[in-house]
């Protein structure tokens, strides 16, 4: 389709707000980590690694991001396979149970994870009830760090999975037929054949698995884990007008998870024989007999079961009366009143009406811009094309709590704090004085503070939001529009229709079905974001669900209660937020996860 003036000026525009609000927000960061006074240094940075806690805290935040990855491999690899070339009865339910996961934040699952297997929880009870253990065992070892890799590798395996399985499915069988011919063993075809295949679709779902888990704050902070780099981060905001460490620390992680991203990205992200790997004809799925069904539900089944042992926490103590689920294999006493409490109590009522805005806004902002810039990524061969694919993905790249911090950062400068920066002192002498005094003066304080005496940190996270989410609808859109024939549009150009008309009636409703499934996605993602809520957030007034359910947790009484129920009511929305996603988008959804 013939490139119009218009495309420019759209291109222009994305480019900008992602500049803005993507890349300006992770330089005040840097900047703040940096320079100081003195100018430039690398004193603070420095200085991170002289200190025997911080050290620490980067250690354990690699090890979780390392530990994560391997465990969402090892059980996403072999369900993958199993999954991809086998035919066996109720396969297409143990896939969707396969994704069950995904509906609850890692966060969330943590109280559900502690009801069961704590010191007072369902395992030890059944294990001192059959005489194995006369004393209850401490399985939330070192302060819960081994819970953390588990819950997070149970809960990001899907991400691996999801990626592997399309990777599966575009192999050529032709392939690994012409290795059988010359002898190859089934070891020896998967080595040689199918693992280099399977790089990029590995590389694509790693990489999103260990950059959320190695920054993941939401779980270390359920369980108390304080000696992490993403809680150091947190606890740092109390000190960030006066100290650069909180800075330093925040450049450090951003520097290290890009670090390996891109050590990734030069080594598994490299396909062997990539022209190759598209199938040229549909694999047939070997049918299993019974022994071997049995094996496959043995292995998918377990393996969905145990991932979904959080939930069945959250939910038993989500309809548990306060203190009735202590050294028992069930709660003693049920109740519903938990859930309507969920939605009447001031704190969680207040949260929910706060994400039902921020999401609902933040989705809108993602469509409008999602819309364009997948249309300027499909239809057009503009010069500056690639740089908007990069920024609108790097969101999935760069760290959460990086660019939460930066928002953070943001706010303490011109124009929402301090003064306009000299650079901008030639404007006094055309602007009358009231005006400059208007300008010079913090203009924007009013509409964006998150640290100050009266905050308003609703600009900030919505804008979180939609930056964060904005590559589910990109991408989505995007595969709608690779769907569809540009032979339609060009027909209505060729009649004189303007490029708006064009949009509304034409492209607008061939990928209508798309946009719905990324929308979902990104509005159910936003309300249950972690890292965002957490750090911008920072008055009861303005919690979004999130938060809400970090602070119900942590009160004495019925909070923890009201805060499983608040996971409930939100596991049942991402629930029917992915299946409305993945009736649209099918195996493509795994796409939508891909950096």
């Amino acid at each position: 389709m013939r490139t119009r003036r218009a495309d420019y000026f759209i291109l222009a525009g994305l480019l900008f707000i992602l500049g803005m609000f993507l890349l300006v927000p992770i330089w005040y960061s840097v900047h703040g980590a940096l320079h100081d006074a003195g100018g430039w240094t690398l004193f603070h940075v420095i200085d991170v690694f002289r200190d025997p806690q911080l050290r620490l805290g980067i250690w354990n935040a690699l090890s979780i991001g390392f530990l994560t990855t391997i465990i969402a491999a090892a059980l996403a690899i072999p369900m993958a396979v199993v999954s991809a070339r086998c035919a066996f009865p109720g396969k297409g339910f143990l896939n969707a149970l396969l994704l069950a996961p995904l509906i609850l934040p890692p966060f969330v699952g943590a109280i559900g994870i502690e009801a069961i297997i704590g010191r007072t929880g369902s395992i030890n009870v059944i294990l001192a009830d059959l005489g194995v253990i006369s004393a209850p065992i401490d399985f939330l070892l070192d302060g819960g760090f081994l819970c953390i890799v588990v819950l997070q590798g149970l809960h990001l395996y899907p991400i691996l999975y999801l990626n592997l399985l399309a990777s599966l499915a575009n192999i050529d069988p032709g392939l690994e037929e012409a290795a059988r011919n010359v002898g190859a063993g089934t070891w020896r075809r998967f080595a040689r054949i199918t693992l280099p295949m399977l790089r990029p679709g590995f590389f694509a779902g790693a990489t999103i698995v260990f950059v959320w888990s190695f920054t993941e704050l939401g779980t270390p902070l359920m369980f108390g884990f304080r000696t992490v780099t993403s809680v150091q981060i947190f606890d740092g905001l109390k000190e960030i007008e006066t100290s650069r460490q909180p800075y330093a620390l925040t450049v450090v992680m951003f520097v290290i998870a890009t670090s390996i991203y891109l050590l990734g990205r030069s080594t598994l992200g490299r396909s062997r024989g990539s022209a190759s790997t598209k199938a040229s004809v549909r694999r047939v799925e070997t049918p299993l007999g019974w022994r071997g069904s049995v094996g496959a539900w043995a292995l998918l089944g377990g393996i969905a079961f145990i991932a979904c042992l959080p939930h069945i926490g959250v939910v038993l103590s989500a309809f548990s009366v306060p203190g009735s689920w202590y050294e028992s294999i069930f709660p003693q006493a049920w109740t519903w009143s938990n859930f309507a409490n969920a939605l009447q109590h001031p704190l969680a009522a207040g949260a929910i009406r706060n994400s039902l805005f921020l999401a609902g806004f933040a989705v809108v902002l993602d469509l409008i811009l999602g819309v364009a810039a997948a249309r300027i990524l499909v239809r057009t061969k503009l010069p500056l094309r690639w740089l908007l694919d990069v920024l609108v993905m790097l969101p999935i790249a760069v760290p959460g709590l990086v660019l939460a911090f930066g928002y953070v950062s943001m706010s303490l400068e011109w124009p929402f704090a301090a003064t306009a920066p000299s650079w901008l002192g030639w404007m006094q002498a055309v602007m009358p004085t009231s005006w400059w005094a208007w300008f010079s003066q913090a203009p924007l304080a009013s509409w964006g503070n998150i640290v100050g005496a009266q905050p308003n940190p609703f600009p900030f996270l919505i804008v979180a939001y939609a930056i964060r989410r904005l590559p589910y609808v990109v991408r989505s859109t995007v595969a709608g529009l690779e769907q569809t024939p540009i032979d339609l549009e060009e027909a209505a150009a060729s009649v004189g229709a303007k490029p708006g008309r064009i949009m509304r009636k034409i492209v607008v409703p061939l990928v209508a079905a798309n946009m719905i499934a990324g929308a979902l996605l990104a509005f159910s993602l936003s309300m249950l974001e972690v890292s965002d809520s957490l750090l911008l957030a920072q008055r009861e007034a303005d919690f979004p669900v999130t938060k809400a359910i970090y602070t119900l947790f942590d009160r004495l009484g019925d909070g923890p209660a009201i805060a499983s129920a608040m996971g409930t009511w939100a596991m049942l929305l991402l629930a029917a937020t992915l299946m409305a996603a993945s009736s649209v988008l099918g195996k493509r959804l795994g796409a939508v996860f891909r950096g």
